[in-house]
């Protein structure tokens, strides 16, 4: 879980590095699929009872105000290469 929480951040980083467009928004779609997949394991370790019932909110929270500006960020991206 930690893994995938940290590639969100790293495939945003990487991306906006790469000084072109279409670059960054193939990683931001990596990072969008690191969001999931922490999603996923977010879900499995409170199966497993790795978390409290209030960390695990506060967690999926986060993840649910990540989503959409994640995705409104894509779409920024994506009106700048249209802009040109």
């Amino acid at each position: 879980m930690i893994k995938a929480a940290d590639s969100i951040g790293a495939n945003i980083a990487e991306g906006y590095g790469r000084y072109a467009y279409k670059k960054n928004i193939h990683f931001c779609y990596y990072s969008r699929g690191s969001l999931y997949e922490t999603q996923h394991w977010l879900r499995r370790s409170s199966k497993r009872k790795l978390f409290t019932i209030d960390e695990e909110k506060e967690i999926q929270n986060y993840m649910q105000l990540l989503a959409p500006k994640l995705n409104a960020y894509i779409n920024c991206i994506k009106n700048r290469i249209e802009e040109k």
